[in-house]
């Protein structure tokens, strides 16, 4: 009896002490990327000095990134969707460029992905329709192109879509009407053509607290009326409180 429980207490301390490797190689591979990404960026303000991969615990840093209005530039790694820890991803208002890294749509428990007001060229990932607990995706003001995956339709748990000042084109995806947790929904200053589906026009008839579209030359609000065409308004929907 005495050496059963022996042989089991040794398996329970083994099994942590495995588990507690596997903790931290997970880490130092998380911190390894981090520091990639820094040596890929320009800093001139040293905001980044503080990535150090040989942090004692790497993982203790790795659930928010926080660097909007930093004045970093150069590319995004597609490594950084090995941060799956990573709840927080924000990098608005710096000069980053190149593509949206496919990878980024690895990333399970991202909450928010702002990447607004940024010079990033390329296309939306299709990819990024996979990120299931995304509550905010801001890539605003950038020189993104091509068509508004309907992949983004997929994304249930998000309550925050801005899209607008880019140069996207074709028709607005009739997928993003099955997301009835949207509350914010901007796409002006871009090129999409057709009409408002339907299935946007049911969302905003049962979510909608107050709606705003503006007729090029026209002061006075509009009202939403299916079959409208989407080249003759600015876009911008709010479900929910309307911000004044």
């Amino acid at each position: 009896m005495g050496s059963q429980f022996a042989g089991a207490k040794i398996s329970v301390v083994l099994l942590t002490g495995l588990v507690a490797l596997a903790t931290l190689v997970n880490c130092n591979t998380e911190g390894d990327i981090l520091y990639k990404q820094r040596v890929a960026w320009e800093d001139p303000h040293n905001v980044l000095q503080t990535w150090d991969p040989t942090l004692h615990n790497p993982c203790s840093w790795m659930r928010v990134m926080d660097l909007g209005d930093a004045d970093i530039s150069g590319p995004l790694i597609p490594q950084l969707g090995g941060l799956k820890n990573l709840q927080y991803l924000e990098l608005y208002g710096n000069r980053l460029n190149g593509s949206i890294p496919a990878a980024l749509g690895k990333m399970e428990h991202l909450v928010s992905l702002d990447l607004y007001s940024n010079l990033l060229t390329g296309t939306i990932p299709t990819s990024l329709g996979a990120m299931s607990r995304l509550r905010y995706l801001r890539l605003s003001q950038n020189k993104l192109r091509g068509a508004i995956p309907p992949s983004l339709g997929n994304l249930m748990s998000l309550e925050d879509l801005e899209l607008h000042k880019n140069a996207l084109s074709g028709s607005i995806p009739a997928s993003l009407g099955n997301v009835k947790t949207l509350n914010y929904l901007q796409l002006n200053g871009n090129m999409l053509t057709g009409t408002v589906p339907l299935e946007i026009l049911s969302l905003l008839v049962s979510n909608l607290v107050e709606f705003y579209y503006h007729y090029p030359g026209h002061a006075e609000n509009c009202k939403l009326n299916p079959g409208i065409q989407v080249q003759d308004f600015v876009f911008q929907a709010h479900f929910g409180k309307w911000d004044k």
